[in-house]
């Protein structure tokens, strides 16, 4: 053997194990993700917890909670310090410095003009308190109280919204699946149906004119069945996205959800409890504080202040230049206290009137937003709960007419193969028993459907998850 054919024999073993275990590797690869299966209620407390919208509405609790602890603050005193050294040149005995916030200005004579530069430095703390403010702070701190109640009624109202577009997703999504169901089972009828058409017609027992229309219902009921699967991946789809699972595979539990529910009602919510009325309560609070807040500003405020200051220079009050860096630190302490009394710019009452004014005007107007949501929600409750009687009555007659359209198609195709009936007569017959079947698998659905769209308009689905463990077989 050659030096140069001795590495083919590896070569050849890792060809062939490569070979061996790349199908394996391929399929485990693109083996497809197993499915999610959810209950609606499981569906409902995940995409609650994932969904980003009510992430974002938590946070803005949080902000909004964190605003009040900013706005109590304001009764606590302050007190600043700062020091500062800079080197500038000589232009009168204190020196010159840099403008800061707390320091007091000190003026002296004028010393001689001089481009030669020194040392200066100073250190100052400001106590400031204001015991008695005419309730300004007191009313900050409610408009901030009323930021958080609105942030926490829009979190109900935002999880509220979720939980319905996930819910009304989830059965329609399961209307979608027993469509596709009855679709189903409409195709293999209308595919055993037209073998045994064809077999006739291939026997010169009917004309060749019953095959065709046997083949055109069959095929008519496969693009049923197509459109029906379309209808449920698409609801799936935005089901999923809902939850804050874009692009999962998911299927549904439907638990007692094709049953009809012994409850026919929901226990009555009045509507100031809905969390959109709640929410709007929460804006004409809002307003009524802000209000509040521009009735104190026209008050004055009055602080007591105390200062400690101390400064250096190198050049002291006779004018002579210490020199050796003695201005980079402190030499001289003062201090200072006494009461502030600030009051309010007396040609500003024309615009802080128009301010008032316009605040009135807001909180009137969200009074009324407020008086027209509890119409519209009552008014929803009670286009609901007709909803819901009316669901109920047609699911009591679908069975009745799945019955009699089983028994029609039965006859009908008994009919045809004695020569009594055409192709057209199954062809309604079978028609009206898949309508009669879709019917009837999405009658008791829709009961729960319109039980839970009065939920909603109630404001609070737990009642109707209540009735649907109640109902679990």
């Amino acid at each position: 053997m050659t030096a140069n054919s001795r590495p083919r024999l590896p070569r050849r073993r890792a060809v062939l194990l490569i070979l061996v275990l790349a199908p394996s590797m391929l399929a485990a690869q693109t083996e497809p993700p197993t499915p999610k299966r959810l209950a609606l209620e499981e569906a409902l407390n995940y995409a609650l917890q994932h969904y980003p919208a009510v992430r974002e509405s938590l946070e803005q609790v949080n902000a909004a909670r964190a605003g009040v602890t900013v706005a109590r603050a304001q009764y606590l005193p302050s007190l600043n310090g700062i020091y500062q050294n800079s080197r500038a040149t000589q232009n009168q005995v204190p020196g010159i410095w840099l403008p800061t916030s707390i320091t007091p200005t000190v003026e002296g004579p004028i010393g001689p003009s001089s481009g030669q530069s020194y040392w200066g430095s100073q250190a100052a703390a400001l106590f400031s308190w204001e015991p008695v403010d005419f309730g300004l702070r007191g009313a900050n701190v409610s408009e901030a109280r009323s930021a958080e109640d609105r942030a926490t009624a829009n979190l109900a109202v935002t999880r509220l919204e979720v939980a319905t577009a996930v819910g009304n997703y989830f059965l329609s999504a399961l209307a979608a699946h027993e469509a596709v169901i009855a679709a189903q089972a409409n195709m293999n009828r209308w595919q055993v149906f037209s073998q045994s058409v064809h077999t006739l017609v291939d026997n010169t027992l009917r004309p060749g004119v019953d095959g065709s229309r046997a083949d055109a219902q069959l095929a008519m009921a496969k693009t049923q069945l197509y459109q029906a699967q379309q209808q449920e991946q698409m609801a799936l789809a935005t089901l999923a996205a809902l939850m804050g699972e874009a692009g999962t595979q998911i299927t549904l539990d439907p638990g007692s959800l094709l049953i009809l529910p012994s409850q026919e009602s929901l226990p009555s919510i009045a509507a100031a409890e809905h969390p959109v009325a709640r929410d709007q309560m929460a804006l004409v609070r809002e307003a009524q504080t802000q209000r509040k807040v521009l009735s104190k500003t026209d008050y004055p405020r009055i602080f007591i202040q105390a200062e400690g200051l101390a400064r250096g220079s190198e050049v002291p009050n006779a004018g002579s230049n210490i020199g050796n860096w003695n201005g980079l630190a402190p030499a001289r302490g003062n201090w200072i206290a006494g009461v502030t009394v600030t009051f309010p710019n007396v040609f500003d009452f024309k615009a802080l009137n128009a301010e008032k004014q316009r605040s009135d005007a807001n909180e009137h107007s969200q009074q009324a937003h407020y008086d027209k949501t509890i119409q519209d929600l009552t008014g929803r409750a009670q286009a609901a709960l007709a909803q819901l009687n009316s669901a109920r009555l047609i699911a009591e007659q679908t069975p009745v007419a799945l019955s009699a359209a089983r028994a029609a198609e039965t006859q009908s195709r008994a009919r045809y193969n004695a020569s009594l009936a055409t192709v057209v007569e199954v062809a309604d017959a079978e028609g009206l028993l898949a309508q009669a079947e879709m019917d009837d698998a999405v009658a008791r659905l829709n009961v729960w459907r319109s039980l839970f769209s009065l939920a909603y308009a109630q404001g609070d689905l737990q009642p109707f998850l209540e009735a649907l463990r109640a109902a679990r077989p």
